[in-house]
Parts: structure tokens; sequence; C-alpha cells
């Protein structure tokens, strides 16, 4: 990943941050930008709460190039308490603990290392709530 571009995103990244469109309520993740003929002010930056609850989920147990060290390893898909369908790694948990509809928070964990820059890009992952 470009720094840029980790940096344009990082609001998403750090924070789980969307927009709320300031008529209906109705709230996105992640932000984009006005449709064409959209008003531009038509949604506003909201910070989500991070807590959802598991969906969907999955093992990978092939990772993509540069996590095959990783696996296996979680992924899953969380409904967050606002309402948007987030796709994301699982973490701090073990595959036997997961079910649909248990509740997560998002948490922020290491995604990558770039390597020969050494940039670390840290993001948003989910795990069980704890009690």
């Amino acid at each position: 990943m470009e720094i840029a571009r980790h940096w344009r995103q990082r609001a998403a990244r750090y924070r789980l941050q969307g927009q709320r469109h300031r008529e209906t309520g109705e709230v996105r993740f992640p932000a984009q930008p006005p449709a064409i003929g959209e008003d531009p002010t038509a949604w506003e930056a909201v910070d989500l709460s991070g807590r959802g609850e598991l969906y969907s989920f999955s093992v990978l147990r092939q990772g993509p190039d540069g996590y095959e060290g990783l696996v296996p390893y979680p992924v899953g898909m969380v409904r967050l308490e606002e309402g948007p369908l987030v796709a994301a790694q699982l973490t701090d948990c073990a595959e036997a603990d997961l079910a649909i509809g248990q509740p997560v928070e998002m948490v922020t964990r290491q995604l990558l290392d770039t390597g020969e820059d050494n940039v670390l890009v840290y993001g948003y992952k989910f795990r069980p709530v704890l009690v």
C-alpha cells in the first residue's frame, strides 16, 4: 500500500469513520465521495461505535501473497450497531469459539509490514467481546 493512500484512509482505519445521511439517517461505511448530481453536503462524517455482531465468517487456510505465514485465520462480516455490514479479519479468538450472532468489537491491530520502507500499517479487526 502506498503511504499516501494509507494516510488518506487513516480515519476509516483507526476510528472506523463512516458517513450519516443528514436527512434519512442512513449510515454507510466506508465513507464515499458524493455521487454525480448529489448534494455534496448530504452526508456528514460519523465515528462508528465499533460494536456489532458476527453476521458470517470463514477461515482462510491459504492466504494471499504476503499473508501465507498467518494462515489459518478467520475473516468475517460484521453487522455494526449503526447498520453497515463490514468485512474484516477476526482476531484474539479460536475458530471453535466463533458463532454467528455473537457480539464483537473493533480493535486496532497491525495489518502488515511493508518491509522495504519500514512502514507498519495498522487498521481495524474485530474480536469477540470480552466478558
